[in-house]
């Protein structure tokens, strides 16, 4: 779905890998990506920090297919095998989903919608926190909080922020399974009003640093283990390394850490031109 975490294009790079090594061929039937194949957004994975939600060093946000994954990884990554890409047809790079012409099938269960996977790359990270990231609700990664939160409060410091393209609504949500099930959370709900402008991972990191802020009883590190992953923080996984868990933490500004990101973006393009295949 065009973001790092999602764990699909990393099973391809794991199946294309033990291809490799035992002489098999491997496959790609390319497909769209849905959020469109240009944006990119937050930063690389450091070495140590790679796991199921992030093998190799894409952004948060990559704007490639899964065919341009599957090179990235063949020829940057050190996978060696035998790599055929069956190219789309008719798809352009500035394409969101509802674009192609496409039925929208479920890539999963929590993935219900184009605009789910736009907010996906920056409201994931509330999954390594105590907070709910909407999991159990029909809005999942589209509403997030928790119990003891103050909607009214929260919206308020979000919009304060004046992030670009979206627009907070405070409310109250009652998860039917996973997080807080049952419970009654406080929290906000994220509209995007203008795909184009709106950053989300600047919105998932604009949430966590205000939800702190405001309910700093409620919020919480997740310290159980994350996708096979014991001794490193979930969070760290996410974000690629531990200075936003630290920078968060110490209430640092994060506009320099911000234009770290940039920068490895801006390196990261180069690499990009060379995958892409459309």
């Amino acid at each position: 779905v065009g973001a790092r975490y999602y764990t699909f294009v990393w099973t391809m790079a794991l199946c294309m890998e033990a291809a490799g090594k035992v002489g098999v061929r491997v496959l790609v039937c390319d497909r769209p990506n849905p959020i469109d194949g240009v944006t990119t957004e937050g930063n690389l994975i450091k070495p140590s920090f790679e796991s199921f939600v992030g093998l190799h060093p894409l952004p948060n946000r990559h704007g490639l297919t899964p065919g341009e994954v599957a090179r990235f990884v063949q020829r940057r990554c050190g996978v060696e095998c035998e790599l055929d890409i069956v190219p789309l047809r008719g798809w352009r790079r500035e394409m969101y989903f509802e674009d192609t012409g496409l039925p929208w099938v479920y890539p999963s269960p929590n993935m219900p919608t184009v605009d789910t996977a736009l907010v996906y790359p920056g409201m994931c990270l509330v999954e390594a926190t105590e907070l709910s990231e909407g999991r159990g609700t029909c809005r999942p990664f589209e509403v997030a909080g928790a119990p003891g939160i103050d909607p009214e409060a929260l919206a308020a410091d979000l919009s304060r922020q004046n992030l670009p393209g979206c627009r907070f609504r405070p409310l109250y949500f009652r998860p039917k399974f996973q997080k807080h099930a049952g419970g009654t959370c406080g929290g906000v709900q994220i509209h995007i009003t203008d795909r184009r402008r709106f950053d989300s991972y600047a919105a998932g990191v604009a949430f966590l640093q205000s939800a702190r802020r405001v309910a700093p009883d409620a919020f919480a590190w997740r310290a159980k283990p994350y996708e096979f992953v014991a001794d490193i923080p979930a969070i760290d996984l996410l974000a690629g390394d531990d200075k936003l868990r630290l920078a968060l933490d110490s209430g640092a500004d994060l506009a320099e850490l911000a234009s770290q990101w940039a920068q490895e973006r801006a390196a990261f393009e180069t690499v990009r031109r060379e995958m892409l295949l459309y």
